[in-house]
């Protein structure tokens, strides 16, 4: 399968599973609160399920890392490759019923993220991308816009600074201060990435907890649209140590190195 073929087949699996997600959105549903008291609901369960089925029943045996069976997961294969899932990424915010959720499905190759599916199904909305491919979204009518970042703003121009709906962080402040003179918007789930690949917003600091699955698939958008998600050492965000399910603080950049 080639790599245009494999980015329609996840596309395919991620919209399954959005499928699914909508239709406990749209009635009532319970919370469990998982061991690190993070939430979880029939949403997740449903989504999680499909996506592990149909990723088993590709041609081509990859490995998977979900969110929601992390025990599961043996390691990457013999290619250093494996699948990362989060069946559904902004649970509280499909708790708080703003719509600003995503399934998020990864391939990572040697550590890097090659192919990312992010889709929004409350929007209507996918955002795809593969190395060599390029990224593009795919808006609510199914028009193809291909993505590109805005690139570094002028000095007499405000940043546009994505912000976390639902996780702020006492570090931030000081980070925005050194930044100078910004807006920023609020915004769940791995569609602050993505909105930068848009060319929406020029970037997104992340100084708090996230998880590989949380980042894996956006990354990948922002990075084939000509952005980067580095560490604040400056370094690429790593899948290299999936063992180690914690990101380090990290920064979207709507631009290329300069």
């Amino acid at each position: 399968m080639d790599i245009n073929d494999l980015l329609d087949t996840v596309e395919g699996i991620a919209r399954e599973a959005g499928d699914a997600i909508m239709a406990v959105y749209a009635r009532d549903f319970s919370v469990e609160e998982k061991e690190d008291k993070s939430p979880l609901t029939e949403a997740d369960k449903a989504a999680h399920h499909i996506i592990m089925n149909r990723l088993d029943a590709l041609p081509q045996s990859i490995p998977v890392l979900s969110e929601e069976d992390v025990q599961g997961f043996a390691g990457p294969d013999v290619d250093g490759r494996y699948w990362l899932v989060d069946p559904l990424d902004g649970t509280k915010e499909f708790i708080k019923r703003n719509d600003e959720f995503t399934v998020n499905i990864a391939l990572i190759e040697q550590g890097k993220p090659v192919l990312g599916v992010v889709v929004a199904p409350a929007l209507g909305t996918a955002y795809l991308a593969a190395k060599g491919v390029g990224a593009v979204k795919i808006d609510e009518h199914g028009v193809r816009h291909t993505l590109h970042v805005a690139g570094k703003p002028d000095a007499n121009t405000p940043w546009r600074v994505m912000g976390s709906r639902s996780h702020a962080s006492p570090a931030l402040a000081g980070w925005l201060k050194k930044l100078g003179e910004h807006t920023i918007r609020p915004l769940g789930s791995s569609l602050k990435l993505c909105v930068i690949a848009e060319g929406k917003a020029d970037v997104y600091p992340r100084l708090g907890p996230t998880c590989l699955w949380d980042t894996g698939a956006a990354q990948a958008v922002v990075e084939q649209a000509g952005g980067r998600v580095v560490t604040l050492q400056g370094e690429p965000l790593s899948y290299a140590t999936p063992s180690e399910t914690l990101n380090p603080d990290f920064v979207v950049w709507g631009y290329g190195k300069t």
